[in-house]
């Protein structure tokens, strides 16, 4: 069996990236919406708004351990965006990544669909089944599209700062099998005091994969033009938010640190010392698990998003 599996190993460097990135998000997506259907598809009875929030930061805290070794756990094109900008990830390697991570999301949505599906479910985008928010973000009727692009702008700046900031070496070290939790507990925090406005995707691939499925799968069209056209704010408004936070945080914190404590070198993902400067990539997989999670707003007991797949 040992034999059998040494020859199923990928040589090309790239492509067991790419693979680690594809299955860190599907397990995000697939722990994080699930616990979104688990709920709505049961109408509040098997589940609540924090079981969704603990589903998705757990999702978060076991794609990051699923895929660090590999590809440093990314999870995230925002985040993936972040590290090209700060010289610690490869441009070359960026739209490879944005794929396979866009692929992991349409592919564990699928998934939930399939476990969650009924025969009669209603495959609506709004009204009181709506099951479209399941997989995707859609904004509160109070929220302007500016109002939710500058939303998404402001949770992601905050993400990349508190990340940023758990792997910074120059704050003090951090025991490398708890940073995986803390990631997950950012994510919970961020849901529960910024998740009302429009379900906090954060993260791009988080959005767009499961969007783009329920656009094939049957929704139609209506996943696209509600909320005003409302897709296109968790592609860049993330990324954005994403380069804010990550410009702040160091211009304010860590340009200051004593370069003798600081280890600056670029990192690369095929670095023999990867699992040592995995942290300075977990800002990734965190932008794209907040966006996942957050979506559970519109499934919240306070509206009437009760949704039935």
């Amino acid at each position: 069996m040992e034999r059998i599996l040494r020859k199923c190993r990928i040589q090309n460097q790239l492509v067991r990236e790419c693979l680690a990135e594809c299955l860190g998000v599907y397990i995000l997506i697939l722990f994080g919406c699930g616990s979104v259907a688990q709920v709505t598809t049961t109408r509040n009875q098997k589940g609540e708004y924090l079981s969704i929030n603990l589903g998705f930061a757990l999702g978060v805290t076991l794609g990051v351990y699923v895929s660090r070794g590999v590809s440093g756990a990314h999870l995230n094109p925002a985040v993936s965006l972040s590290l090209c900008a700060l010289g610690r990830h490869s441009w070359f390697k960026l739209p490879f990544y944005i794929f396979f991570q866009l692929l992991g999301a349409f592919l564990a949505a699928a998934t939930v669909a399939l476990q969650y599906y009924g025969d009669g479910g209603e495959l609506t985008v709004s009204g009181p089944n709506a099951t479209a928010g399941i997989f995707c973000t859609f904004p509160d009727e109070y929220l302007s599209l500016l109002g939710g692009f500058i939303d998404q702008v402001i949770g992601t700046a905050a993400l990349l700062l508190c990340i940023l900031a758990l792997g910074d070496s120059g704050q003090g070290s951090i025991p490398e099998g708890v940073q995986p939790v803390l990631v997950g507990a950012v994510v919970m925090v961020i849901g529960v005091s910024m998740g009302s406005n429009s379900g906090y995707a954060l993260n791009p691939a988080r959005d767009f994969g499961p969007r783009l499925f329920t656009y094939i799968a049957g929704w139609g069209v209506d996943v696209f033009t509600a909320g005003g056209g409302w897709w296109w704010v968790p592609l860049v408004a993330p990324c954005v938010g994403a380069l804010l936070g990550t410009l702040v945080y160091e211009l304010m914190i860590e340009v200051h640190h004593d370069p003798g404590l600081k280890h600056r070198r670029p990192v690369r993902s095929n670095d023999k010392q990867l699992s040592n400067c995995f942290w300075k990539y977990k800002i990734n997989l965190i932008l794209s698990s907040q966006m996942s999670f957050l979506l559970f707003w519109h499934l919240k007991p306070q509206q009437d998003h009760i949704f039935q797949l």
